[in-house]
């Protein structure tokens, strides 16, 4: 397979063991999503022809359709590194998150522990997860690295492992607290936190819109990188007595992103590097993913897919990474995913909700524009404004944030799912 060009990715090469499937976490009862239409207007953070319900795209001249096998309620398909949103559907419907919001968590919590720090785990850092949630296997008494745990919430969705984090930040409520603060900053005005590791509790929702956002935030950081990239790696196992003292095995966990790693009936995606998938009863399925093809970076995400079963969250995704890759340069952008407060130059502006002129997709068309400027060394007719952090973010004058075209890259990305 050949190398990515973007993404820093890590993949861990261990024997395969088989892995049992992820179940849906039984959560608390809340409304029927299944039966619940979109608001008459939504948020225009973006741009206001995100606000609005139904499918938004603007197909140019031989452009592909959209397939028309998609069922989810809300679906986005986006440029990752211009921001520029190529269609959406429902962009900004306030949905149950599931486990996508683990994409916030980390996002927040990852640049807080040094990966090597280690952590004993007490019985109060497991209190309080919610009945039939997935698990990766953290034992209290045992001793983990940060690394490990943080392992276990992106490959296993660990909501155990997001606990005990949560207990190292000060506990859920802090944790909650910092989660939420993010999310304003990045402008993810759809999001309300109510638990760390996106278990269905009232009043938790997010959107389509935000999920991406905390993607694109989280892909800029090479941990959070590497981590939603890897196939499989060992966990650390319980500590058992034998004749000599004390032992401490391992055992294999593999990612459950279902495009990263295949599944009956499912190749994985050619190009894909993460992100991040989530399933309950309430919320049913929902997916962010990131790939890359002949040098354009997408990202997509789909929230509750009509059709039953695991599987159709995935090649929906898929379908829709497809048309996006197929689309390249043949439409024009719907709107735009915005910067963070935060990001904004010196005497400029931050990415701030569109003003309900569409300003939104303006700032695609401009960061686009930018983007191949910067990528012939050259400069923009807009005025970038450079401010590198961590040798990763670009800002645009024009409030929009672009992802640095050369992210850290391994020579090849391992998929490993050689047989």
């Amino acid at each position: 397979m050949p190398a990515l060009k973007k993404l820093a990715v890590v993949a861990s090469a261990t024997t395969l063991l088989s892995v049992p499937a992820v179940v849906p976490a039984f959560a608390s009862s809340g409304p029927d999503w299944s039966k619940a239409k979109p608001p008459a207007s939504m948020s225009t953070v973006g741009g206001a022809q995100l606000g609005k319900p139904g499918t938004q795209v603007q197909l140019g001249a031989n452009a592909p359709v959209l397939p028309k096998d998609v069922t989810a309620r809300s679906w986005i398909v986006s440029d990752a590194e211009s921001g520029e949103v190529l269609a959406a559907h429902n962009a900004h419907w306030k949905l149950p998150p599931a486990s996508t919001l683990k994409m916030l968590f980390a996002d927040t919590l990852l640049p807080k522990f040094p990966k090597t720090q280690q952590h004993k785990v007490l019985p109060t850092d497991l209190a309080g997860m919610g009945a039939g949630s997935s698990l990766v296997g953290v034992k209290e008494g045992e001793t983990y690295k940060v690394e490990d745990l943080w392992r276990g919430v992106f490959l296993r969705s660990g909501n155990d492992a997001v606990h005990v984090l949560a207990a190292m930040n000060h506990g859920v409520k802090n944790t909650v607290a910092d989660m939420q603060r993010h999310a304003d900053d990045l402008q993810a005005d759809d999001t309300h936190v109510v638990s760390p590791d996106g278990y269905d509790e009232p009043g938790q929702v997010s959107s389509a819109y935000d999920l991406t956002l905390f993607a694109r935030s989280g892909l800029q950081k090479k941990d959070f990188r590497d981590y939603c990239s890897t196939v499989r790696t060992q966990f650390p196992g319980a500590t058992e007595k034998t004749k000599h003292g004390t032992k401490r095995g391992s055992f294999e966990i593999q990612n459950t992103n279902r495009l990263l790693t295949g599944d009956y009936g499912l190749d994985p995606y050619k190009g894909i590097a993460g992100v991040k998938n989530g399933n309950t009863t309430n919320a049913g399925a929902t997916f962010t993913g990131v790939a890359e093809r002949n040098g354009r970076v997408l990202l997509v995400t789909v929230m509750h897919p009509s059709a039953n079963g695991i599987l159709p969250v995935y090649k929906e995704a898929a379908s829709l990474l497809d048309w996006g890759f197929t689309a390249d340069g043949k439409v024009q952008p719907v709107g735009a995913l915005v910067a963070p407060k935060s990001a904004a130059p010196a005497g400029g502006k931050s990415g701030a909700p569109d003003d309900g002129k569409g300003s939104g997709a303006s700032d695609a068309k401009n960061a686009a524009k930018a983007r191949t400027q910067a990528s012939k060394g050259g400069s923009s007719g807009v005025g970038i404004a450079l401010a590198v952090a961590g040798g990763v973010l670009v800002l645009l004058a024009a409030g929009v944030f672009l992802v640095r075209r050369r992210w850290p890259l391994p020579e090849l990305v391992r998929r490993l799912n050689r047989r």
